[in-house]
């Protein structure tokens, strides 16, 4: 297989601590990319210098200010020209076969339009995510989260979606399914615009796949824009651990997505499932953050604009020959 097939797009933000092992892990694959472009988010540390001084090979773009993840990834792949894209994490980091194994289920099959492999925590023992089905309260689910590698997850298979740790992207999906000109859709910020991708491809005809021979590690959490809750009982909560304009987000997103992307049938079937998550969330900002209910009400203006956008996408599937657009595909029967 020839080298100049994958790009490389990371999204940076203060990673200054693992840009290094991220980096690193790149220059040793296999099938070497023909770029890696460092999208940089207004870093307070010395991301930036860093990369300047020991990659100097790798193409950094320094934005003003955060533009978040959304914004950033969008420029990243404007940025790019091969065939197949990386979207990788700044702190995570891969085996050196890690872009050849992902490589092949694409050369394949041309339907499949992401793939992810298995994603271990740096234990080395610990699964991270080995691809993402989603539940019936419509949260995102990491196959195999926190659980011991035993060769549970072992074989190749299709999943929902593929997240956004490590997923190779097959350019050609991202401008398929494309909307007004943005792959990841700006209006999220940051938060779900992976779930929303990945369910717009699979309603526009296209698979997700998951190979275990692509490994690489992630220090799950290890860098974010969160803020420990003040409470110690809702730290292992991840919302509560956010700024709260991004809880917003979060809390907006996932609204969105479903309007976007869900069937109403599906949606009515899984009812008492999502009802009782939104008891959860309601109950968590009565109680713990109640002036994050304003933007709560506002962030539901952004249903307005889902259904525009879900107008546009059932638009796009009827040029694609498919009928209906959104339903139930690989729904977990439980959150666990």
């Amino acid at each position: 297989m020839s080298e100049g097939l994958i790009s490389v797009v990371i999204v940076n933000y203060n990673g200054e601590k693992f840009l290094p092992d991220c980096l690193s892990s790149l220059c040793c694959q296999t099938i070497l990319p023909s770029e890696v472009v460092v999208i940089d988010n207004a870093s307070s540390d010395r991301s930036r210098e860093l990369v300047r001084e020991s990659y100097p090979e790798v193409k950094l773009i320094p934005n003003k200010e955060n533009e978040f993840f959304c914004r950033g990834g969008n420029i990243g792949f404007a940025a790019t020209s091969a065939p197949f894209v990386l979207l990788l994490n700044n702190d995570a980091f891969l085996e050196p076969n890690y872009l050849e194994e992902a490589l092949a289920p694409m050369q394949r099959d041309d339907r499949i339009g992401s793939v992810t492999g298995k994603i271990m925590r740096t234990d080395r023992e610990t699964i991270d995510t080995a691809g993402q089905e989603l539940s019936r309260s419509r949260k995102p689910l990491d196959r195999g989260y926190g659980l011991e590698d035993d060769g549970r997850y072992d074989e190749e298979e299709e999943v929902f979606g593929c997240g956004g740790v490590a997923p190779l992207l097959r350019r050609a999906m991202l401008e398929d399914v494309a909307l007004e000109g943005q792959i990841f859709d700006e209006d999220f910020v940051q938060y779900y615009e992976d779930l929303d991708l990945m369910w717009r491809a699979r309603n526009l005809g296209w698979k997700a796949w998951y190979t275990p021979r692509a490994i690489a590690f992630h220090h799950r959490g290890g860098v974010g824009q969160s803020e420990p809750a003040a409470k110690s009982w809702v730290r292992k909560y991840a919302l509560a651990n956010l700024p709260i304009e991004l809880q917003g987000h979060v809390l907006k997103n996932r609204y969105a997505v479903m309007v976007k992307n869900d069937r109403l049938g599906s949606w009515l079937l899984d009812f008492p499932w999502i009802f009782f998550y939104e008891l959860k969330v309601l109950s968590y900002l009565l109680l713990m953050r109640p002036r994050l209910i304003p933007r709560y009400l506002r962030g539901l203006g952004f249903i307005k604009t889902a259904k525009r956008k879900r107008r546009l996408l059932k638009q796009m599937a009827r040029q694609r020959g498919i009928n209906r657009y959104g339903g139930r595909h690989k729904i977990v029967r439980s959150e666990g």
